[in-house]
C-alpha cells in the first residue's frame, strides 16, 4: 500500500530521515508512471484550465491580462520552488519550517528517492500544487491589479504563506502531528487561497462601477471549456495525492468525480428554485465548488460520504457567493473565496465525519492514531482557523508592503480602458 504525503512525510521528518535514505530499493515503476501523469494533470489544470475558466469570466478588455497572470505566476514560481520553496516545505526543520537541505535541488539526482518514487517526480509534483494555489488568488482581484504587483505579491506569498502551511500540513510540521486529514490541499491550497483572495478584495477595494454596474462574462464557452479541463484535471490533483498506483487513489478519484457530478447538480438546482432558470456559469461554478470540498477527504472518505460532501457544497457555496457579493458587497470577482476558502474549510470540517468507519454506508477509511470522531474534527477546526488566521494576517502585510513598493491597482482610466491594452498594449479579440 502506497505511502500518503501526510503519513510518509510525517514520521519520516520525525525520524530526521533525508528523503533520498527513507526506503531503500528502486523505485516502484507503476507508481512512478502515475505519478509522472498526476503531475501533468495538475499543471493541465492551471495552464490552461484555470487560465481558460477565468479568462471568460472577465470582461472581454481583461481577458489577456488574467491570461498573462496565470502563465507567468507558473513560470515565476516554478524557479522559486527549485530555489528555495520545496526544501522549506519538505527540508526536515522543525515543526513550522523546513531547512535549506534540498535549495536549488541539492542532492535531488536520478537516484534519489522518496518512497517509492523518485524524489524528482515527487518535487516536481509538489511544485504543480504550489503553482496553482497562489493563481487561484489572481480571481479576487482580476480586472484592477497592476501586473507587477501581482507578480511580486504571488512570489512573496508563495514563500511566507504557502511553504510554510505545506511543510505544517504534509512535511512533518505541527498540523501533521496533531493528525489533521488534508489529503490534498483543502488546508494548503483552498482555505489559503480563498482566504487570501478575501483580503486582497478588501485591500485593493471593488471594481469601478460594481455592484451597480452589471460586469457579466465575456465568454462562457471558455470558461465551461477551461472548467472541464479543471475537472480532469483534478483527477491528478487528489488521485496523484496518493502518491502511488493502487486502491487509495482509485478511490480518490472515484470520490472526486461523485462530488463535483454532485456540486454541480446542488449548485443547478439552487438557481433554478430561486431564478426559474438554470445557468451554464451555475452549473460550471457548482462542479468547481464540489471539487474543491472534497480534495482534503479525497483520500478518506467513501462514495456515500462524498455524495454528501459534494450536495452540501453546491448549497453551501453557493449562499456564501450570494451573501458576499450582496450582502457585505465584496468584489471577490470571480468568487474565490466562497468556492475555494468555503469549499476547503467545508471539505476540511467533513473529512472529520466522514473518515469514520462507523456510519455505515456512508463509512470512510476510519481515523489515523485511532482518534474518535468527536476528537478528529477538533484537530480539524483548529487546522482550518490556524491556516486561515495565519494567512490572512500575512497577507494583509504583503499587500500593505507590495502597494508601498508598486501600488497595487491601476488608475482609473487604465481600469476604464482595460487592462489587456494599459498594460500589455495588445488585445485579446481583433476581429
Amino acid at each position: 500500500m502506497g505511502l500518503h504525503k501526510r503519513q510518509f512525510w510525517g514520521p519520516m521528518l520525525l525520524l530526521g530521515l533525508s528523503p533520498s535514505l527513507a526506503l531503500a530499493g528502486e523505485p516502484d515503476s507503476g507508481d512512478t508512471a502515475w505519478l509522472l501523469t498526476a503531475t501533468a494533470l495538475v499543471l493541465f489544470m492551471t495552464l490552461p484550465g484555470l487560465s481558460l475558466f477565468y479568462g471568460g469570466l472577465v470582461r472581454a478588455k481583461n481577458v489577456l491580462s488574467v491570461l498573462m497572470q496565470c502563465f507567468a505566476i507558473a513560470c515565476a514560481v516554478s524557479i522559486l520552488w527549485l530555489a528555495i520553496g520545496y526544501s522549506l516545505a519538505f527540508g526536515e526543520g522543525n515543526a513550522f519550517l523546513g531547512d535549506l537541505s534540498r535549495a536549488l535541488f541539492a542532492g535531488l539526482g536520478e537516484r534519489a528517492q522518496t518512497g517509492t518514487l523518485p524524489e524528482s517526480v515527487f518535487a516536481m509534483f509538489q511544485m504543480t500544487f504550489a503553482i496553482i494555489t497562489p493563481a487561484l488568488i489572481v480571481g479576487g482581484f482580476a480586472e484592477r491589479a497592476r501586473f507587477s504587483a501581482v507578480l511580486a505579491f504571488s512570489v512573496l506569498w508563495s514563500l511566507a504563506v504557502y511553504t510554510p502551511v505545506a511543510h505544517w500540513v504534509w512535511g512533518g510540521g505541527f498540523l501533521a502531528r496533531l493528525g489533521l486529514l488534508d489529503f490534498a490541499g483543502g488546508v494548503v491550497v483552498h482555505i489559503t487561497a480563498g482566504v487570501a483572495a478575501l483580503v486582497a478584495a478588501l485591500v485593493i477595494g471593488p471594481r469601478r462601477g460594481f455592484p451597480h454596474q452589471a460586469m457579466p462574462p465575456h465568454n462562457l464557452t471558455m470558461t465551461v471549456c477551461g472548467a472541464g479541463m479543471l475537472w480532469v484535471g483534478w483527477f491528478g490533483f487528489n488521485a496523484g495525492s496518493a502518491l502511488a498506483a493502487n486502491g487509495d487513489a482509485g478511490m480518490a478519484l472515484l470520490v472526486t468525480h461523485i462530488s463535483a457530478a454532485a456540486g454541480s447538480l446542488a449548485w443547478m438546482a439552487m438557481e433554478w428554485l430561486r431564478h426559474g432558470k438554470p445557468s451554464v456559469l451555475g452549473i460550471a461554478t457548482g462542479m468547481v465548488a464540489g471539487l474543491g470540498t472534497i480534495t482534503p477527504a479525497s483520500g478518506y472518505v467513501g462514495p456515500g460520504g462524498a455524495l454528501v460532501i459534494g450536495l452540501a457544497a453546491g448549497v453551501v457555496c453557493y449562499y456564501a457567493t450570494w451573501i458576499l457579493k450582496r450582502r457585505f458587497r465584496v468584489d471577490d470577482s470571480l468568487d474565490v473565496f466562497p468556492v475555494h476558502g468555503v469549499g476547503g474549510m467545508l471539505g476540511t470540517l467533513l473529512a472529520g465525519v466522514f473518515a469514520s468507519d462507523a456510519l455505515g454506508l456512508f463509512s470512510g477509511q476510519g481515523y489515523a492514531q485511532g482518534q474518535a470522531m468527536g476528537s478528529q474534527v477538533a484537530v480539524q477546526l483548529f487546522g482550518i482557523a490556524t491556516a486561515a488566521l495565519y494567512t490572512g494576517a500575512v497577507t494583509y502585510l504583503l499587500l500593505k508592503a507590495v502597494d508601498a513598493a508598486f501600488g497595487l491597482r491601476v488608475s482609473p482610466e487604465e481600469e476604464t480602458q482595460g487592462l489587456d491594452i494599459a498594460l500589455h498594449d495588445e488585445r485579446g479579440y481583433d476581429l
